[in-house]
């Protein structure tokens, strides 16, 4: 397969700073000249993952992950670095030369651009279907929901009629029956062979992405058909759980927060009168990477039908937003169940204020706990307040905690000091729990302390000396080449890493060193070097300082031998005379 040349690469790299993309996925917060933040490779409580903008790549010191902007890409979108390459450089208005793919390859991006027209076709022909005489119970519909011209036109509401309309009509555009079925807005029947719409007697709602590409449709029953709703499957162009119905509007709208509701009529009701800061969920449980989507907005409230079905989906949604690093707030409404009921009632400026007004996760616990509770029985008053005391032990922010006891005691008739008591005796016993639960050495072997420590010294020496080689000085380079043999390296990483940084600086080849490996646990290391504190002030001095190092370890371990071979006594007058002799020169060299 071709590949992009090192030149647009490296333009697509510059066009596109490190700290802005990951910023996309990641809550990032500024770590003296990093910023760090929650890793999204691995599940964490307490951030490991950096960005160094000066630098321009990023390492997780929890689970090692590391790269530039191109490797974040690659990981965190679980696509190919050529795919990589095309999205940063598409986020970066960078024109790409056309290269000649292998022939799957080629036939499987002019698939998905068929598919594209074909769901664009599709759309067009919902919306014209809806207006037509056989679509009353459409219209009716259309008509109770109070939807308006401009909501029927923006989230490409239509009407999908009989057995196999849509089939036949792209039929008549020339697409082929496989192009048609990997659609998924036909199908295929398994006895008879007959091909027939997907979508039939359904209201029709437009699914974009955030490119506004229509990918794929929801469909809700106008009679008493079951499922009421059912969604596109994935398709060659559509994944459900890396997509939110009406993000291609939400992210528009400059919002500093945005609202989470269940379905398409809570969103498509809401921005119609007003409310654009609103995305739903796509007939699925809330995953990673429709939370990432989110990450442009400073908070996400949660705005989930009070049913059952709607409080468990907040629970998961709470949960995954909560890793991820979010603040996070949960909509209280009353007299309605779910946001479209809402501001039907009650009104755009009610909503928007209800929105403004919605309730921390804290709040949100302490509310559930409150409910499922009778604090007027003193028993269970005793256990709804040691709950509390619970909840509040996780806030880390101790101005937080402290507004919240302060809430709490004032709400539910308890003193602050009882609180604090309760908390207190809480931290005392997890803390007491830690040492209980540590075990004691296994009987298993592990190396001497000694020998850890100085395998831990050898790694730390060899690490310095590849950041030293890093900085791209011909005159330290060359001082330490000529100084430190490849073998040196006890560590099999740093071997390689040493002998390719060797063989490429002759040729002046280090523009990128990530870009002269493929294995990903060398380039995961070499971030991890790069991320690295040294505490080095002068350059010069600590190239000298290692060199003076590596000499007297060099001496020493001569030394040693010579010893070693003298104590023997296994040698002849001659090679005694002789050994005599270097073991004198050696300590003179030590000496100095």
């Amino acid at each position: 397969m071709m590949r992009y040349n090192d030149e647009i690469i490296d333009e697509i790299r510059s066009s596109n700073n490190i700290l802005d993309v990951v910023s996309q996925y990641v809550v990032l917060k500024r770590s003296g000249r990093s910023y760090s933040g929650l890793c999204p490779f691995h599940k964490e409580k307490s951030p490991s993952f950096y960005v160094s903008p000066d630098k321009q790549i990023f390492h997780c010191f929890g689970c090692g992950e590391g790269g530039d902007v191109l490797g974040f890409i690659k990981k965190i979108e679980n696509i190919t670095f050529k795919e990589a390459i095309e999205m940063l450089a598409e986020r970066a208005n960078i024109q790409l030369p056309v290269l000649v793919n292998s022939e799957k390859d080629e036939k499987l991006q002019n698939l998905k651009d068929k598919v594209f027209q074909i769901n664009a076709m599709a759309s067009e022909f919902y919306q014209k279907n809806l207006l037509n005489s056989d679509a009353k119970i459409a219209q009716d519909y259309v008509r109770k929901r109070k939807m308006d011209k401009y909501t029927l036109e923006t989230f490409g509401i239509g009407y999908a009629g009989k057995f196999d309309e849509l089939y036949q009509e792209l039929k008549k555009s020339n697409f082929s029956d496989e192009e048609i079925l990997a659609s998924k807005l036909v199908l295929k029947s398994v006895k008879t062979g007959k091909i027939y719409d997907a979508f039939r007697n359904r209201l029709m709602f437009t699914i974009k992405d955030t490119k506004d590409r229509v990918i794929a449709f929801g469909g809700r029953a106008l009679d008493d058909s079951k499922p009421k709703y059912i969604n596109s499957p994935d398709t060659v162009v559509y994944n459900k759980g890396r997509h939110l119905f009406a993000m291609n509007i939400a992210k528009k709208c400059r919002e500093k927060s945005v609202m989470l509701v269940e379905g398409y009529m809570d969103a498509i009701s809401l921005h119609q009168r007003g409310v654009h800061n609103v995305v739903a969920s796509l007939g699925t449980a809330m995953t990673e990477q429709q939370a990432r989507l989110l990450n442009g907005f400073e908070k996400v409230i949660i705005g989930y039908d009070s049913d059952s079905a709607g409080q468990g989906a907040t629970a998961r949604s709470l949960e995954i937003l909560q890793t991820l690093g979010f603040e996070i707030r949960i909509l209280q409404i009353s007299g309605a169940k779910d946001p479209d009921e809402y501001i039907l009632k009650y009104g755009s400026g009610q909503m928007k204020n209800a929105m403004d007004n919605a309730i921390s996760l804290v709040e949100f616990k302490v509310k559930k706990l409150r409910e499922e509770l009778n604090i007027d029985n003193v028993s269970e008053k005793i256990r709804f307040l040691n709950e509390i005391s619970k909840i509040l032990l996780k806030v880390e922010n101790d101005i937080e905690k402290e507004v919240y006891i302060d809430k709490f005691s004032q709400q539910y008739n308890v003193s602050k000091e009882a609180i604090y008591a309760q908390l207190n005796k809480l931290q005392y016993a997890m803390n007491q729990g830690n040492k209980i639960l540590e075990k004691p050495n296994a009987i298993k072997r592990y190396p001497s302390k000694e020998r850890e420590e100085n395998l831990e010294k050898d790694n730390a020496r060899e690490n310095l000396i590849i950041s030293l080689l890093l900085n791209n000085d011909k005159d330290d380079f060359n001082k330490i080449k000529n100084s430190i043999d490849i073998n040196y390296f006890k560590n099999e990483k740093n071997k390689k890493i040493v002998q390719k940084l060797y063989e490429e600086f002759e040729k002046g080849n280090i523009n990128n060193v990530l870009d002269l490996f493929e294995d990903e646990e060398i380039i995961n290391h070499i971030t991890y070097i790069m991320s690295t504190d040294f505490d080095i002030t002068d350059t010069q001095k600590a190239v000298d300082d290692i060199l003076n190092k590596f000499n007297k370890e060099k001496i020493l371990n001569r030394k040693n031998e010579i010893l070693k071979k003298i104590s023997s006594g296994n040698v002849t007058n001659d090679e005694l005379l002789e050994l005599e002799n270097e073991l004198r020169t050696l300590s003179k060299k030590l000496t100095r």
